[in-house]
């Protein structure tokens, strides 16, 4: 495969399609994602084959225990994808609304519109339910994406993008409007970050080291995240059965997800209450809990 050229075609038709999605009822794209939602539902089976080739061969190539549990994709997550599906068809349609509308002494209204990008290159690692997400709020937003995932989820990621390709061809929307890139060579992330002509913003969702790569060599404009640190806050006077039910689930509900918790920090009116209850929930969880004196005085 000639990779230039291979990238070049999906930017060619990304762009047509964007012109029109850009100008589709709020309706159609809405059908769009209901109807991508059925096809992932009736292709259940078709997915979890797809998904065990991609684990097969992840668990082959050593990939470590947190990124193979981004990479699975089991019926509680695909019906997670199908709920996100419904919820975003269900948000307001954000392309025309105006906002900040001000008069200006000359009698001249001025204000902000809310338009489509255009398209938008998506890079992201492991978790194959990232196509949904950024497939779905893209064409939601009235835009056009071209989605490069991880080579490690390669055939889940084409499965899934099957279906959603039927969901916009069942509402009369182009099937280019959401292409997945289909080959596992490093020089596409290189060709799409450096088309200027078909792509309007690139969104990395990965590491430190695929975001400083993106950020150095695009030519295209980058909306990045570098460094974080995911952080939950008690505060004083915060119910304890709630705070307790938040602190626990955002630390383990999942663990190899990059919006689990980090840091736990309690204010120290709190810190009698929360931090010995909290430990023994930690603990039975098997988390390892490091802190300061005082904090650690407090912990059973």
């Amino acid at each position: 495969m000639d990779v230039e050229q291979y990238m070049v075609e999906l930017g060619r038709k990304a762009r047509a399609a964007s012109r029109e999605v850009a100008a589709s009822a709020t309706s159609a794209r809405n059908d769009a994602l209901l109807a991508a939602r059925d096809a992932l539902d009736g292709a259940r089976t078709e997915l979890a084959r797809a998904n065990a080739e991609d684990m097969e061969r992840g668990a082959a190539n050593g990939l470590e225990g947190p990124l193979m549990d981004r990479l699975e994709l089991t019926p509680a997550r695909i019906d997670t994808m199908l709920e996100g599906l419904a919820q975003v068809a269900a948000l307001p349609d954000p392309v025309g609304s105006i906002s900040d509308m001000n008069t200006r002494p000359s009698g001249i209204k001025v204000g902000r519109m809310r338009v489509p990008l255009g398209v938008i290159g998506i890079i992201y690692e492991s978790r194959p339910n990232v196509t949904v997400e950024a497939a779905s709020l893209c064409l939601k937003s009235g835009n056009a994406t071209i989605l490069r995932g991880g080579s490690e989820a390669l055939s889940s990621n084409c499965a899934i993008a099957r279906c959603l390709a039927t969901g916009l061809r069942a509402a009369g929307l182009p099937e280019a409007a959401v292409q997945v890139v289909e080959t596992t060579d490093r020089a596409a992330v290189g060709q799409l970050i450096t088309m200027p002509e078909y792509v309007d913003v690139i969104v990395p969702r990965g590491g430190k080291g695929l975001i400083e790569r993106i950020s150095n060599d695009a030519r295209v404009p980058v909306i990045k995240h570098l460094d974080g640190v995911c952080h939950v806050y008690i505060d004083a006077g915060a119910d304890e059965d709630m705070a307790e039910a938040i602190a626990v689930n955002a630390k383990t509900q999942r663990y190899g997800t990059c919006n689990t918790m980090e840091t736990l920090l309690v204010h120290k009116d709190m810190a009698q209450a929360m931090l010995p209850r909290l430990g023994v929930a930690y603990g039975e969880k098997g988390v390892e809990l490091r802190g300061c004196d005082r904090a650690c005085a407090l912990l059973p």
